[in-house]
């Protein structure tokens, strides 16, 4: 049942439905992995790790709720439970206790490489259903492909 009704057609909605959601869980999940690295970040670079990983989760963390409510709008109820999260997502868990500083870039930069390449293929999938989901997911994948830019850097 949809309470909204969505100015796409009911394929074109499935699709960027899809997209949209499966961006949802991807933001959500980076949001976590970034601030569980945060807390257990340790070694010389940890307060420029530390700082950085914060940055990530405010950006995924502003884009989800764009995502999500574009969601809504068009007519697809946005999940962001975690058991649809931990069922979804393609992002590999952090690993437990302390993380080398060197380790969480490393963490970063393979969780941001998945959530881009996904990221990619959706905007891809959404350009003729609905261009302006597609801008969404292009500003977002902008914002994203900035941070790994920067955690690439920071361990060259």
């Amino acid at each position: 049942m949809s309470v909204v009704k969505s100015p796409l057609t009911e394929d074109d909605r499935k699709v960027v439905g899809d997209a949209l959601q499966g961006a949802l869980v991807d933001l959500i999940d980076l949001s976590l992995v970034a601030k569980q690295v945060h807390w257990n970040v340790v070694g010389p670079r940890f307060r420029s790790v530390h700082l950085q990983l914060d940055e990530v989760v405010d950006t995924a963390r502003q884009h989800s709720d764009t995502v999500a409510e574009r969601a809504s709008a068009v007519g697809v109820n946005p999940d962001g439970r975690t058991r649809t999260l931990s069922r979804t997502t393609a992002i590999d868990s952090v690993p437990d206790g302390w993380i080398k500083d060197g380790d969480a870039v490393k963490v970063l930069v393979d969780a941001l490489r998945v959530v881009i390449d996904r990221m990619r293929e959706r905007i891809d999938a959404t350009a003729d259903p609905d261009p302006v989901s597609q801008d969404i997911l292009i500003t977002l994948t902008a914002d994203l492909e900035k941070h790994a830019w920067m955690f690439q850097a920071e361990s060259a």
